[in-house]
């Protein structure tokens, strides 16, 4: 209740000040008001990220990437090296010009071990990046990687002013000059932060001229929010939450398929989900349609068997999952729980769907022979208190493409490898699959995993959600079929 109040009485406080010119979306505050300018910090300011720095590549049709920074780029044979020709007349908001020296500064400082960036699992394959001439960059790879591109849409790669920076690769940088559309008026990651559109922006100046990110740790209290007109989008909600936007005088809702998941985590180097057997019924006994009804609604969901690869990634896979709750009771007790096993599930608000999830996957855990013990934490830092710590945990993340998610959540020492997944042989797999070009065999690969992962992993991730969005009626250019990282908050009209 207190977050609830805390976040009232900053939105009234903001409501007389808002003008009609201003876009205001809100964001979670999951670090508790540790959010970072950098882009690659472990406690990032994504929504911030999005508006202020742009990216080489972006996410185009089926996790492909199309230009932004960089206009076209070539492999050599082997895929070992590729070519990247950079835009010309692009500047930051200081004024400075962006140039090649930039992009080497920016994909460089990933690798530094000082920083323990999340974004190294995905971008160790890189051994080298120079800068041919001031609008073209190479970069050299430890081995081959057909898709490499892809690896550059991640939210976080993004380029950096490497003069703001002072060409330091070992810390953070918390300069507040990119080159996207909306530059840094006041930044205030706990409060509303506040931007105003950069008129100098290569693609033409954002349709709205202000930006408030605005700091409301619980997605009930971002409801709120969005019912008393403090904010203009929520960019999810449940099954139960949708009835209150009916009103199509003021609201507009959205169903966007997508690959973002809630799920429940187990750490597999805890007892008892140590056990392959433990956490394989954890996951069996689950009917899955029901779970995205009673959360998403009827439209909201498209179910997964426990694979982070969502079904509009090039490399999806087909896989049955049908509940087997029998089954789910037998792996118990071959696991040394013949009466059934009695475990804690920690979980929050800290984003849609996530206190229902719990709360549905406690019931049908029942018939099962599993006691579930829920127990309640502040959404206010949850990812810096609970999140991969408890030993049984619920989990949030954005859609990313098939290698992005295997590298950066279950290759062993990845940064947040939440499942504290380490498997040697699925390491191995993954190398095999970035080095292999052929398609159809690459593809092969990635189904290997996401079977692997099914059948041994430590993840339950019933379905991947649609975004049901809610936006204001006085919004215009919002694509219907975007995923949220990659809204392009700039081409948003507010009438």
């Amino acid at each position: 209740m207190k977050f609830f109040v805390a976040a009232a009485v900053v939105l009234t406080a903001l409501s007389a000040s808002v003008q009609a010119e201003t876009l205001r979306i809100p964001h979670e505050l999951g670090y508790g008001g540790a959010e970072s300018l950098d882009p690659i910090s472990p406690t990032p300011f994504s929504y911030l990220s999005q508006t202020v720095f742009s990216r080489l590549v972006r996410q185009g049709e089926h996790e492909q990437a199309v230009p932004d920074l960089a206009t076209e780029w070539s492999a050599s044979a082997d895929a070992k090296t590729w070519t990247f020709k950079l835009r010309q007349g692009v500047t930051f908001h200081n004024g400075n010009a962006f140039d090649a020296e930039d992009v080497v500064f920016s994909l460089m400082r990933i690798k530094s071990e000082s920083i323990d960036s999340p974004a190294r699992a995905g971008l160790e394959i890189v051994e080298s990046v120079t800068a041919l001439d001031p609008l073209t960059v190479q970069v050299n790879l430890t081995s081959a990687h057909a898709d490499f591109p892809i690896l550059l849409m991640d939210y976080r790669v993004r380029i950096l002013d490497k003069e703001s920076c002072h060409n330091e690769m070992s810390k953070l940088c918390e300069s507040e000059n990119g080159t996207g559309p909306y530059q840094i008026v006041k930044l205030d990651p706990a409060g509303t932060t506040q931007l105003t559109r950069f008129n100098a922006y290569w693609e033409g100046p954002a349709k709205t001229e202000n930006l408030d990110i605005i700091a409301i740790p619980d997605q009930q209290a971002r409801v709120s929010a969005m019912q008393a007109g403090q904010i203009d989008m929520l960019f999810s909600v449940t099954a139960q939450q949708q009835p209150l936007f009916a009103d199509k005088t003021r609201y507009t809702i959205q169903n966007v398929p997508t690959g973002r998941w809630a799920g429940l985590i187990m750490r597999t180097d805890t007892a008892p989900f140590d056990n392959p057997k433990v956490r394989q019924a954890m996951r069996i006994f689950a009917d899955r349609e029901a779970f995205g009804k009673l959360v998403m609604g009827e439209n909201g969901y498209i179910i997964s068997c426990d694979t982070p690869v969502w079904s509009g990634d090039q490399y999806a896979t087909d896989l049955q999952c049908a509940a087997d709750i029998d089954g789910a009771k037998k792996l118990l007790a071959q696991a040394g729980y013949p009466n059934g096993i009695e475990v804690t599930l920690y979980y929050s608000d800290v984003d849609y769907g996530t206190l229902r999830l719990a709360e549905v996957y406690q019931q049908q855990a029942k018939a099962a022979g599993i006691n579930v013990k829920l127990a309640l934490t502040p959404a206010d830092g949850y990812w810096t208190d609970t999140w991969m710590v408890e030993p049984f945990f619920v989990t949030s993340w954005f859609q990313r493409p098939a290698d992005q998610v295997f590298n950066e959540i279950y290759r062993g020492g990845a940064k947040w490898n939440e499942s504290h997944w380490n498997n040697a042989a699925f390491d191995q797999k993954l190398d095999a699959a970035r080095q292999e070009l052929d398609f159809a065999k690459r593809k092969a690969i990635y189904r290997d995993l996401q079977q692997q992962l099914f059948a041994e992993g430590g993840a339950f991730i019933p379905f991947h959600q649609n975004a049901v969005r809610v936006i204001s009626a006085k919004l215009f250019g919002l694509a219907a079929d975007t995923e949220e990282m990659a809204i392009r908050f700039q081409d948003i009209e507010k009438k």
